[in-house]
């Protein structure tokens, strides 16, 4: 009955209390004293994207790495998107769990827990992923729909570049970026690569946007925006 908790927040909910990692773990812990299990490892993911898959990151390695071993055999985690991306990626891996004959808990599933230790509970995973990815699919089309809108009206979506910025609504140049800006064409004119033109900025002491060092990636950025 050796259990590991699995801790994530991705950087958006970092300032949030309420899904914190001490959050979660003292409600996994709760749950573990309640389900008899030993709670053995804890796995904390801080500033991790739901998008990469478990074994992609750092933590989610360690964790399937204790799953092979035999170091513990019951993973528990607060919410399903907290393991998993997707539906075919949370049915991937828990078939796989199970016939390792490893257990997954589920501390809150809309209200209530769940384990897959049995075949009702692997039934109500399989639904439960189903309806996750159907919540993604309906966000997306939302987001898109409402994007495709604010384009036909010729408005500006997503966020400004390096020399703009969003001043009541609409996007106006930023006189200071639009140095930097002016600055890289004129290097690019003298045939200098994105590196180059990375380096002499950062040289001439030009800011980017978010207080970072220059990037060639950067440069290609604000040269293609400049065309």
């Amino acid at each position: 009955m050796k259990a590991a908790a699995y801790l994530r927040v991705s950087t958006a909910e970092q300032a949030n209390e309420g899904c914190s990692l001490d959050a979660q773990l003292e409600r996994v812990k709760a749950y573990c004293v309640m389900a008899g299990l030993e709670l053995v490892a804890v796995f904390r993911e801080e500033g991790v994207s739901g998008s990469k898959p478990l074994d992609a990151r750092p933590e989610g390695r360690r964790l399937v790495e204790s799953l092979r071993t035999g170091q513990t055999s019951h993973v528990v985690a607060m919410k399903l998107d907290r393991l998993f991306r997707d539906a075919v990626d949370c049915l991937t891996a828990t078939r796989e769990w199970d016939r390792a004959g490893t257990t997954l808990h589920l501390v809150d599933l809309g209200g209530t827990c769940l384990n897959t230790g049995s075949a009702m509970g692997r039934m109500f995973l399989t639904m439960a992923a189903g309806f996750a990815e159907l919540e993604r699919n309906l966000i997306s089309e939302r987001t898109s729909a409402a994007m495709n809108h604010l384009k036909a009206e010729g408005r500006h979506v997503g966020a400004p570049g390096t020399g703009f910025e969003m001043v009541a609504g609409e996007l106006v140049a930023n006189e200071l970026e639009q140095v930097a800006v002016q600055r890289a064409k004129e290097l690019r004119e003298n045939f200098l690569t994105l590196r180059e033109i990375a380096a002499q900025l950062e040289a001439e002491g030009h800011p980017t946007k978010r207080g970072g060092k220059w990037a060639p990636s950067v440069v290609r950025d604000i040269l293609t925006r400049a065309k």
